[in-house]
């Protein structure tokens, strides 16, 4: 898909970054935090594609690679969940409501909605990996009949770090997919799965020889995600890895996201396995 910037100033070069408001900050757990920024000033269209990143620039601090999280179809906002890691995020979770922000993008390879069309779809996420994968859910909601089964597995270290807790009740609640919580640690008024998510995967039912896996969260998560999957029956052209990892400049220009052959900000950051599963776990890479 052609990158195509979302800006509401004269400027076009993609190194220069549009200026949004800030409308409104929620915390989901201790280190992550929800940012509503003003979107594309209620223009027609999506203003990214699920998967798709942007560059969002705090001043005098310096910017940061974030995925979108929100739903495409509301143009009039633009969501981000973020884990509040290092200078630039730590000063985005500072921000006060009307705070001006800079944005540029989005950038990068969207989750395959089209190719999944018909097909068995299996969503897995770890931690803050079901940030990405969220748009793609809030799209194949939208489009329900498109699909066959759709299931959503999802995996955090404790309950504490669930995103999302009420919102995954509501899909919980639908009678059309199939929603699965695990923690790794279980704590006190904890009732649900307790274990690492690739043991929900032998629980569910899909046609493997017709499905479309997308994964998101940790490498070894993945990886463990990968194995299980494939003794399903399903092959690495219907898997895909989101691998968000060190992005700089979002545009190819400064190299630090260079993963084999690739750039993650260009060629990715959604990748057929096929493609990268020789990379996987190359610790130099």
């Amino acid at each position: 898909m052609t990158t195509a910037a979302i800006r509401t100033d004269q400027y076009t070069h993609p190194m220069v970054p549009g200026v949004r408001e800030v409308l409104g900050i929620t915390r989901e757990t201790s280190d992550v935090f929800t940012l509503r920024l003003s979107g594309n000033d209620g223009s027609s269209g999506p203003s990214f594609a699920p998967g798709q990143f942007n560059m969002l620039y705090v001043f005098g601090v310096g910017e940061s690679a974030i995925s979108a999280s929100g739903d495409p179809d509301r143009s009039q906002e633009l969501i981000h969940t973020i884990r509040a890691v290092g200078t630039v995020t730590r000063a985005m979770q500072t921000l006060r409501r009307g705070a001006r922000i800079g944005v540029r993008g989005p950038y990068g390879t969207p989750w395959p909605l089209a190719e999944a069309r018909g097909r068995d779809v299996i969503l897995v996420a770890g931690g803050i990996g079901l940030a990405p994968l969220r748009p793609a859910i809030y799209q194949i909601f939208r489009n329900r009949p498109e699909y066959g089964r759709v299931i959503i597995l999802y995996g955090a270290r404790t309950p504490g770090d669930l995103l999302y807790a009420k919102e995954i009740e509501q899909w919980r609640g639908r009678f059309d997919t199939d929603v699965m919580v695990t923690v790794d640690k279980a704590e006190r008024g904890w009732y649900g799965q307790v274990g690492v998510v690739t043991g929900l995967i032998p629980r569910t039912e899909f046609d493997p020889n017709n499905a479309i896996a997308m994964l998101c969260g940790p490498e070894i998560m993945m990886r463990f995600t990968i194995r299980e999957i494939e003794r399903r029956g399903m092959a690495s052209d219907q898997v895909y890895v989101s691998m968000e990892r060190n992005m700089k400049c979002g545009w190819g220009v400064c190299g630090h996201c260079q993963f084999g052959p690739f750039f993650v900000c260009k060629d990715g950051p959604v990748f057929r396995l096929d493609h990268v599963s020789h990379l996987l776990g190359i610790r130099e890479i």
